[in-house]
Formats: C-alpha cells, structure tokens, sequence
C-alpha cells in the first residue's frame, strides 16, 4: 500500500516537472516582449516600461479596470510590492495608456468584477 502510494507521488511529481515548463512557455518573458506587441497608443512605452520592470506586460493586457482602478493597483503595489513610486508625471502617462487601452470590462460574474491585485 505505502510503495503504491509513493510510486503515485512520484508520476504526480513526474508529471508536474515535465507540466510546468509547458505552461511557463505560453507566456513570453519580459525580456522576449516588446511594447510593440502591444496596441499602440501615446505613452504605451512609458506604460510598457514600467510595468515589466517586476513581471510580463500580458499580465496587464489581460487586465481591464477604470482609470481609478488602474491607480489604486499602482498604489498597491508601490504599498505591497515595493514597486518605485512613478514621479506624477510618468504616472499620469501610464495610467493614461492604461484606461485607454485596457479599460474596465463588463462584470463577468454576479457580484461584479474583482480586481486580482487587490486581493
């Protein structure tokens, strides 16, 4: 029974090795994007510049939030995070680009839409 149990968690953890690097090669990192990857639009290198400084920019693609939203993340995670501070006007660009392009999108559930950043 024990030796059934342990070849188990070896396959699960075979299958987890050989899973996880599938599932990271979807995504390009960082250095392999370019803003030009991304809907154009003034400020969108400011905005692309800023945000892969800590992870991919289609993380903030996928996102859509009101300019509101998209400033409380910045505070967030200048608060949680550690991320520098933008000065006001490199942030005003950022957040520009941000509402513009990726705006607040429809609840897709009830109780309305929830900010993955604020949790």
């Amino acid at each position: 029974m024990i030796a059934r149990i342990f070849r188990a968690g070896l396959l699960l953890g075979a299958g987890l090795v050989f899973a996880a690097p599938a599932a990271l090669a979807q995504a390009p990192a960082p250095s392999e994007e370019t803003p030009e990857m991304f809907p154009a639009g003034p400020n969108r290198d400011e905005a692309f510049y800023a945000c892969v400084a800590c992870h991919n920019f289609k993380l903030v693609a996928a996102q859509g939030m009101s300019r509101e939203k998209w400033s409380e993340t910045l505070d967030w995670m200048v608060s949680k995070h550690n991320m520098p501070a933008l000065a006001a006007e490199d942030r005003g660009k950022v957040l520009d680009y941000l509402a513009e392009t990726f705006p607040a999108k429809a609840p897709a559930q009830q109780g309305g839409w929830k900010n993955p950043f604020l949790n």
